[in-house]
């Protein structure tokens, strides 16, 4: 096609050709200049989606293994196309946002057996994490914007954390396709029944290891356990810490304790005591009220005046005499 102006223009006079040939020319240097743009950019597009690799780490496919780097900082350069993040067995403290939400294709991470603390507030943004894996880790506490935007999360794990102490009311309230959760070997010793309860998928959770106070204010919680078609881990070590009295009881047997402590049972025997004492005050009543009559009575009749002071007090006195008027002087 670049020769079909040349044609066109052969007949015209020798000045024109030449200029004519020196912009072909020129049109095709551009045009290699294009192909080799867009070979650049081709390449560069390859080496983001899988060629490059951090150098701490290994890279196959989609998948980026990190373990066991003695990492400190997230790593830089992961692909972008990245599906599965491992950052196990490292010293990581805190989970950069901004490079981490540009993996908009990750979803499985595991970041255990690391030192994260509470920096992960505002950390999961853009990414669309199915399994999340924190065990191992400093957290110690979970609040309702810690996982609130990952709405595909399915499993999460937040177990061997020894200093979690506190996970807000609604912590995975936007997490409504969670399947599986640990909380196990936390320092758990209080959790909100509709933390967990109002979760619609949730199959499977860990509670073992912690401990728990099966005082009244977790009543609802340990009826919820007890009723619960879910699937508890490792169920025989979910028990109780205090009080003393059930120190080492399952949380699925403290239903009669919890029901002793905490609700007002009254059996036929408990209302035929009620009535009887009830019986007994009245009739006591009743006989402390006759005697207190008849004590006065007698004391009226005993102790009061007798009958000459009460003719003596029914004698009216004589009326004063009047005076005498002074005669009038003639």
């Amino acid at each position: 096609m670049l020769l079909l102006p040349y044609l066109s223009w052969r007949r015209r006079p020798a000045g024109h050709i030449i200029f004519m040939d020196e912009k072909i020319i020129h049109i095709q240097r551009l045009q290699w200049a294009g192909q080799k743009f867009l070979f650049f950019i081709t390449m560069l597009s390859i080496l983001e989606n899988g060629v490059c690799c951090p150098r701490e780490c290994s890279c196959e496919h989609l998948l980026v293994n990190c373990t066991d780097r003695q990492l400190e900082e997230f790593p830089t350069g992961i692909p972008m196309d990245t599906r599965q993040l491992i950052l196990t067995h490292n010293n990581l403290t805190y989970l950069p946002s901004m490079d981490l939400n540009l993996l908009i294709d990750l979803v499985y991470l595991d970041c255990s057996h690391n030192i994260l603390g509470d920096s992960l507030e505002a950390t999961f943004i853009a990414v669309p994490l199915v399994y999340l894996d924190l065990s191992h880790n400093n957290i110690s506490k979970i609040t309702t914007g810690t996982f609130y935007l990952l709405t595909s999360l399915v499993v999460l794990k937040l177990s061997d954390n020894p200093n979690l102490e506190e996970i807000e009311k609604d912590a995975f309230a936007n997490n409504t396709g969670l399947r599986q959760l640990d909380l196990s070997r936390t320092a758990l010793t209080y959790l909100d029944v509709t933390t967990v309860s109002e979760l619609p998928s949730l199959r499977t959770l860990g509670l073992s290891s912690n401990p728990w106070d099966c005082y009244c204010p977790m009543k609802d919680f340990l009826k919820w356990v007890t009723e619960s078609d879910i699937y508890f881990t490792d169920e025989e070590n979910m028990t109780c810490t205090t009080p003393v009295q059930i120190h080492g009881e399952q949380l699925t047997e403290t239903e009669k304790h919890i029901n002793l402590m905490c609700y007002t049972n009254l059996y036929e025997r408990d209302y035929l005591f009620l009535m009887l004492v009830g019986f007994v005050i009245f009739g006591s009543g009743t006989v402390v009220a006759w005697l207190t009559g008849v004590c006065v009575v007698l004391y009226d009749r005993l102790c009061g005046p007798s009958e000459d002071d009460e003719d003596e007090d029914d004698e009216e006195p004589p009326p004063p005499p009047k005076p005498k008027k002074k005669e009038e002087e003639a």
